[in-house]
């Protein structure tokens, strides 16, 4: 497995690749949420400067991404009153044929060594209950609730919690 950074003209594969991934849990939540989620998914918010793409590559193909989002991002702006002050991982999604792999891990990995390079003390995220596979591995690598940084996007009950594993 290669981890690299992702190269322009990938992106539309890559925002397929987390479309794919993340369809899967469309029956589990509302219409709106899902919709609000998939906007999220497929915009070009991660273009931005001082984010991070960054691929897993198996084969030669693509099967897996991630985004890091620096700490001056604002990637949740209006859903947080406090901003965070360490990069947060975003968008996690591997390819459905490259999961049980060590994908998700080996990027997750990237991007705390990524953050830890840079001098931060922690790297957090954001993920749902609904996302059960996610959680259970950011709990198994070490990351630690933070429920004062949780948020409701969509005023329907589902709560997006926050995690931080510290560096």
């Amino acid at each position: 497995m290669i981890l690299r950074d992702a190269l322009e003209h990938e992106l539309a594969f890559i925002r397929e690749i987390r479309l794919h991934a993340y369809e899967e849990h469309a029956q589990k939540i509302p219409a709106d949420h899902w919709n609000v989620l998939k906007k999220s998914i497929l915009s070009d918010a991660d273009l931005k400067p001082g984010i991070e793409r960054i691929v897993a590559v198996i084969d030669g193909e693509i099967v897996g991404s991630v985004a890091l989002f620096s700490p001056d991002i604002k990637a949740y702006e209006g859903l947080l009153e406090d901003e965070l002050d360490y990069p947060e991982l975003r968008m996690l999604a591997i390819s459905s044929k490259a999961r049980g792999k060590g994908v998700a891990t080996a990027l997750i990995n990237e991007c705390i060594s990524r953050a830890k390079e840079k001098g931060f003390p922690a790297m957090g995220l954001h993920t749902a209950d609904f996302m059960e596979d996610a959680i259970k591995l950011y709990e198994h690598l070490g990351f630690e609730r933070l429920p004062q940084f949780d948020f409701e996007p969509t005023n329907d009950g589902i709560i997006v919690k926050a995690f931080r594993i510290s560096l």
